[in-house]
């Protein structure tokens, strides 16, 4: 047996069932497991043996343990339990179904820069939470990070996490966490804070928009070196499709020297959230530029040349040259000066070859000035700006400096060149005071605006309900911005009027359920609805409700498939065969699929029942295989709809012998084939008719029924 399946099929301490191996680390094996006592799927992280006896590891595997039980957030994976035996170290964890992000990066090979700031966000929300409570991760990369089938992402593995305030360098003389995406600090042993996972963050997004890691050799001792020395290619050279202003968040996440880049997620949050606002964005900040200053070197510093010895002359003569040749080099000394301020005036008035005459910007598309940017790039640092305007949207109306205008060539902010892009569409930001959140949302959406969820108390404001906007009710604004709702949150412990959370997605659902006083239950599960995929389609407690203030609701999402209904059919059967058989096989098929079997009698109509979730579904019946039914059904509406219903088989039906003597009708009965006759006499069946004629029968006249049906003819006394 391997080693690492020794676990496979023993449970831990009474309760967690190993299953399987998920994965292996360096430090510890990590199970997929079965909690008996929660009724839960988790994965539990076992300390290898060779490690128990190293104190060292034994500290870090605890130090994990500690980082992430701290830890609560959507976008970290949860740690349940944890156990520190002497023969046996383990930590229970949230089971996570997925891939991880390097795998998808290996499928995708490059992911679409909107998705892979989408990622990016999520990364960096869980990272400022562990960076609040304290935890560096210190080993930030794809691998360490689960992409959820929804989209999520969740951030794992804090084996070499530590505490900022309890730990200050790295451990040992190595360089803990994968090589590719370390910081330079951890590649020297030099202090970590968060600005280490910073840059890991920086590397995994270079990796997710071009495709390639920054710093790649068959060395991971060479790969250390490029992280302190060498500066990685340009993403936009590798991918001509990254927008600008995203290049800049990833280069500055990527400073070498930590003083320069995001000083927190916080702060990189903040820039990424003014890109998604704008992707035409470019930033104050510029990198790739040589920063070393240009050295000019005074003659007066320069190294002198060692005079030779005078030969001894006349006192007189030589006390005149003693005092001429200073005299001499002050002039010549005082000249050279002179003619290197002028020099540096006019380099400095004329820029020398430095400048660049601005062309033209105005009335071209930006369309044509992105695909164009690599020939701009190294005369103008071009940032944009949008305006409304009544000229052609996308077209730049006004740009500084003018056109024609010399100025300096550079990208280290010596030039800036702003283009206006015009843009018609603009709205007044709508009046919500008053209003539910989630009718609040739909009105800022509505008129084109971006909402952002803030509570704020309000005594006289009922919970939940909006209370102003920032910007402004009225305040014209240009659509596709943040509007701020401050919401009025409700009051401790008092019942609160739960909210509808069918049809919103989790993050306003969650929001929804905090403008009232309710905690949304992270565990959430999905389950096939009609409701779009990714939308709340169940929650706990029904909307209206009143529920207690602080309690947790929980809701599922919608899968995205429609959930399986049942139909009853009405399937025609025959009678009894004249060899006797009176039983016969039914078989349903649903789209060419078999998916059920049963025998039934045949006694004429069958009422049969079929299961299915697609819309325009062909049903068809078979009788000891032969097709006896068909049909389509709409298994989306509810309840489903028949159509098209076809039957292959004639079924027998009984005649109608009310109002015939009793001789009469047995021989209309006979005649069709039914023999199993009998008779009731009762009185007053039929006040309307005569004695010895049959009032009523059972089955009724013009029913389907087999031949061997018992026919019962109540006639009247």
């Amino acid at each position: 047996m391997n080693c690492l399946d020794y676990y496979v099929g023993k449970v831990l301490d009474g309760r967690y069932e190993i299953q399987e191996v998920l994965g292996v680390g360096g430090m510890a094996v990590v199970y997929r497991a079965y909690d008996n006592i929660d009724d839960r799927p988790v994965a539990v992280k076992v300390l290898k043996e060779e490690f128990l006896a190293n104190e060292e590891f034994r500290r870090r595997f605890k130090n994990e343990s500690k980082a992430i039980a701290m830890l609560s957030h959507p976008n970290i994976v949860k740690v349940y339990d944890v156990s520190y035996g002497e023969r046996l170290q383990y930590i229970v964890m949230e089971y996570v179904e997925g891939i991880t992000l390097k795998e998808y990066i290996e499928q995708r090979r490059v992911i679409p820069w909107k998705e892979a700031v989408h990622f990016l966000t999520q990364i960096l929300r869980a990272l400022q939470h562990a960076h609040d409570k304290g935890v560096v991760h210190r080993d930030v990369k794809p691998q360490n990070i689960m992409l959820l089938h929804s989209g999520n992402i969740k951030v794992t593995d804090f084996g070499i996490a530590r505490f900022s305030r309890s730990e200050t360098r790295t451990m040992g003389e190595n360089a803990i966490g994968s090589v590719h995406y370390i910081s330079p600090e951890q590649a020297r042993g030099d202090l970590t804070d968060g600005k280490s996972d910073i840059y890991s963050v920086g590397v995994v997004l270079y990796e997710m928009l071009t495709g390639e890691l920054p710093f790649q050799s068959d060395s991971t001792l060479s790969v250390a070196i490029m992280q302190l020395q060498t500066e990685p290619r340009r993403p936009r050279e590798l991918n001509d499709q990254i927008p600008p202003g995203l290049e800049q968040i990833t280069i500055r996440a990527m400073q070498k020297n930590p003083a320069e880049r995001y000083q927190s997620a916080a702060e990189m949050l903040l820039d990424l959230e003014e890109f998604k606002r704008n992707p035409l964005i470019r930033f104050e900040y510029s990198y790739f530029v040589d920063r070393e200053p240009t050295k000019y070197v005074s003659p007066i510093d320069r190294p002198r040349p060692q005079r030779p010895a005078l030969p001894p002359e006349e006192d007189g003569e030589a006390a005149a040259r003693s005092r001429l040749v200073p005299a001499m080099v002050g002039i010549v000394a005082g000249l050279v000066v002179v003619l290197a301020v002028v020099f540096s005036l006019y380099y400095f008035l004329n820029r020398g070859d430095n400048s660049v005459l601005v062309r033209k910007f105005e009335g071209m598309k930006y369309t044509d000035i992105q695909s164009n940017m690599s020939l701009y790039d190294k005369d103008y640092n071009i940032t944009f700006k949008i305006e409304p305007s009544n000229r052609p949207s996308g077209t730049v109306f006004q740009q500084e400096p003018a056109a024609n205008t010399k100025q300096r060539r550079g990208d280290d902010g010596l030039v800036k060149l702003t283009l206006h892009i015009a843009q018609e569409a603009t709205n007044k930001v709508p009046d919500v005071k008053g209003k539910l959140y989630a009718d609040a949302k739909r009105m800022i959406e509505e008129a084109g605006f971006q909402p952002a969820y803030e509570t704020e108390f309000d005594l006289e404001m009922g919970e939940g309900k909006a209370i102003r906007t920032e910007p402004v009710a009225g305040k014209q604004l240009v659509r596709g911005q943040v509007v701020k709702v401050f919401v009025a949150v409700a009051k401790d412990g008092q019942p609160v009027d739960m909210p509808d959370l069918i049809t919103w997605d989790i993050e306003t659902a969650k929001e929804l359920l905090q403008s009232v006083g309710l905690v949304m239950d992270p565990k959430v599960e999905q389950e096939d609805s009609d409701v779009e995929e990714g939308k709340v389609c169940w929650q706990s407690y029904e909307a209206g409700k009143k529920v207690d203030g602080g309690s947790t609701v929980t809701v599922r999402v919608s899968s995205g498939k429609t959930p399986a209904r049942t139909v009853t059919l009405r399937i025609p059967l025959p009678a009894a065969t004249p060899d006797g058989q009176t039983e016969g096989l039914l078989r349903y098929y649903v789209n060419k699929t078999k998916v059920k079997d049963e025998t039934v009698l045949l006694t004429g109509w069958y009422s049969g029942t079929v299961e299915g979730a697609e819309a325009d579904s062909q049903v068809e019946v078979t009788l000891d295989g032969t097709r006896i039914y068909t049909a389509k059904v709409d298994f989306t509406a509810d309840p489903p709809v028949i159509t098209d219903e076809q039957s292959y088989i004639n079924v027998p039906t009984v005649p109608d012998v009310t109002g015939m003597t009793e001789q009469q009708a047995y021989d209309e009965l006979n005649a069709a084939g039914y023999d199993t006759i009998s008779v009731e006499r009762r009185r007053n069946i039929n006040p309307f008719a005569q004695r010895g004629v049959v009032g009523s029968q059972a089955p009724r006249g013009g029913s389907g029924a087999s031949y061997s049906t018992q026919i019962i003819l109540y006639v009247n006394e």
